[in-house]
């Protein structure tokens, strides 16, 4: 039997049906709430967590020495971390391969940071995104290979066989999470909790978590012959960094890493994020929705359209007026990115609405278009379309893409898959994102297999997605204190959403548009309570026209609730995300 909908909410302004907790999870609530003393809306968002209340504590002050595995229980990890000790004890040549994402930055700047701690360096080597591609090659491998005993590569290749085959010479080591083939490349060690041969209990963490269990080893076996390690705990605002701007998600240990990330970042001892902080006008302490949505992005910049390791060194610099300077150009080059992105997105919507919505996969490709906005794309045309989607650059005949796929549809190796049968040049990545290459005869045989194999996942069965909520709220609970002991429950983010609320039957008052596509409002129950609303994108979609012509109507808003500091003052906000009349 179907749940009835909340607040008998079918179909809202932007056609979903709201669903709200049942009534089990009602009472274990109830439960919880009497036993722990915690408030009820705290409870329901820690219910719809599977926690228990005997375990309310310890999720609420996660402890990462309880949570972080044993770096061993990965493949070839005691090897990698003896070999990366071993060329620092006897100071050999070592260069750092890295991909030009926030990932492959954070990572590359965590093992630079270490070996400056221990009177080492290294050399960096960012592969240019329109020039090299994704990952290793061979002409970049064998010139490293001539000049350094040990190359590290982070946050790719695990599939780089040829390349990591050409860097005769040096030991080559992977520090990578995307998924592995049947066979992996001829390095001294590839530790990867994406291998084929793992369990996949560590398939969570992102390649900068990783690079973080090695470094973890490497101060074991440090420890084990009388010598101590840079002190790692500090290196954890790039760790969180990297997991939320890859998009992985915080459950496990990577709750507990971006949560004390975030504490470490508060801290402002890293000149480049300070830079980055600034130039972005952070004005609060620093959380999630900062990290994927301010920070994130303009690291991203400098590998998208600019300079590809401009990211990575303004992470790892200790100079603070080099710093400011770096975080002023990968601003810039954000700028630059986002007005890309726009012409984009626009052509690539045309161009799916056009060839259809409804199918298991949207896709989109054009002539020219900039391989490094691609990705962007996706997600947006995902974003809009519940579905899949891939949208691909066009040069000279050969494609570049990437792509964005759904919760519990494996993109990534669907896309792998793809490859292995010949009809792209290559492809891989993991469930959520991933990338190929592919010909322009080939292009449209190639998107109809993909369609069919994420048909067979279930990817074209799906609508618009139902709206959960977490809980009912009057505007007159939702206090600052509320939503601090809310947080309490973060972050929030991939894997664990920020709990969603919903107020009932509510008037509307003090419109006003921001820019363009923005709308900002308050919403009173009538009974002297107000809370202030903002809506991004407003009129992107069907929530800025109706609310702005709401006449008197009363509704029915959901959304999630922040702390909004003005003038020195904290105030409760709802970040709109749905609404329907009341």
């Amino acid at each position: 039997m179907r749940t009835p909908a909340f607040l008998g909410v079918e179909a809202s302004a932007l056609g979903r049906r709201w669903v709200g907790p049942g009534a089990e999870d009602d009472r274990l609530a109830e439960a919880m709430a009497q036993q722990t003393g915690l408030p009820g809306a705290l409870c329901r968002i820690l219910v719809r967590r599977g926690v228990s209340a005997p375990e309310a504590a310890g999720f609420l002050a996660p402890a990462l020495r309880d949570l972080l595995p044993d770096p061993l229980v990965l493949r070839d990890m005691g090897a990698a971390a003896a070999r990366f000790v071993a060329a620092v004890q006897r100071g050999e040549r070592i260069a750092i391969f890295a991909d030009y994402d926030v990932d492959g930055g954070a990572s590359a700047a965590l093992l630079l940071c270490w070996l400056r701690q221990m009177g080492r360096q290294a050399t960096l080597y960012i592969p240019d995104r329109i020039d090299e591609g994704y990952g290793p090659n061979v002409p970049a491998m064998q010139m490293l290979a001539e000049a350094h005993d040990l190359i590290i590569c982070v946050d790719c290749g695990t599939l780089s066989h040829e390349p990591i085959a050409a860097a005769k010479g040096a030991d080559v080591v992977v520090l990578d999470h995307h998924l592995g083939g049947e066979t992996l490349p001829e390095a001294l060690a590839v530790v990867n909790p994406n291998r084929q041969d793992e369990d996949g209990s560590l398939a969570h963490l992102c390649a900068a978590g990783v690079v973080f269990l090695m470094l973890v080893e490497a101060n074991r076996q440090l420890r084990g012959v009388g010598t101590r390690g840079p002190d790692l705990l500090a290196m954890l605002d790039l760790v969180a960094l990297a997991t939320v701007a890859d998009v992985a998600p915080l459950v496990g240990v990577n709750r507990a890493l971006v949560r004390q990330g975030l504490k470490v970042m508060a801290g402002r001892q890293r000149p480049g994020l300070v830079a980055l902080a600034d130039v972005a006008r952070m004005d609060a302490a620093p959380n999630a929705y900062h990290l994927g949505f301010l920070l994130g992005p303009r690291v991203n910049a400098g590998g998208r359209i600019g300079q590809a390791d401009l990211g990575a060194r303004l992470l790892a610099t200790e100079d603070p007026h080099e710093a400011e300077a770096m975080a002023r150009r990968l601003d810039e080059l954000n700028t630059e990115r986002r007005e890309i992105e726009n012409r984009v997105r626009e052509e690539a919507m045309a161009q799916a609405e056009a060839r259809g919505v409804d199918g298991p996969l949207v896709w989109a490709a054009g002539e020219g278009w900039h391989p490094g906005v691609v990705g962007i794309v996706a997600a947006r045309l995902k974003e809009a379309t519940n579905r899949p989607a891939v949208v691909i650059g066009l040069d000279n005949g050969i494609g570049k893409g990437s792509g964005r796929s759904v919760t519990g549809v494996d993109l990534g190796a669907a896309i792998q898959r793809v490859a292995a049968e010949g009809l792209l040049l290559k492809g891989g990545g993991h469930k959520m994102a991933a990338g190929l290459t592919v010909t322009r005869e080939s292009l449209e045989p190639a998107m109809a297999r993909l369609a069919d194999l994420l048909a067979r996942q279930g990817a074209g069965s799906m609508g618009p997605q139902d709206l959960r909520l977490d809980a009912l709220l009057m505007p007159g609970a939702a206090t600052p204190e509320l939503v601090e002991q809310i947080e309490a429950a973060g972050p929030f983010g991939a894997g664990a959403p920020a709990p969603r609320f919903a107020f009932p039957d509510v008037a509307l008052t003090g419109l006003r548009r921001m820019g363009q596509n923005h709308l900002r409002f308050c919403f009173t129950d009538g009974m002297g309570a107000s809370i202030d609303a903002v809506c991004f994108g407003a009129f992107d979609c069907a929530l800025g026209p109706m609310i702005e012509g709401h006449g008197g109507r009363r509704f029915h808003v959901a959304g999630r609730l922040e702390i909004n500091t003005w003038g020195g003052r904290n105030r409760v906000q709802l970040r709109l995300e749905d609404a329907a009349l009341a």
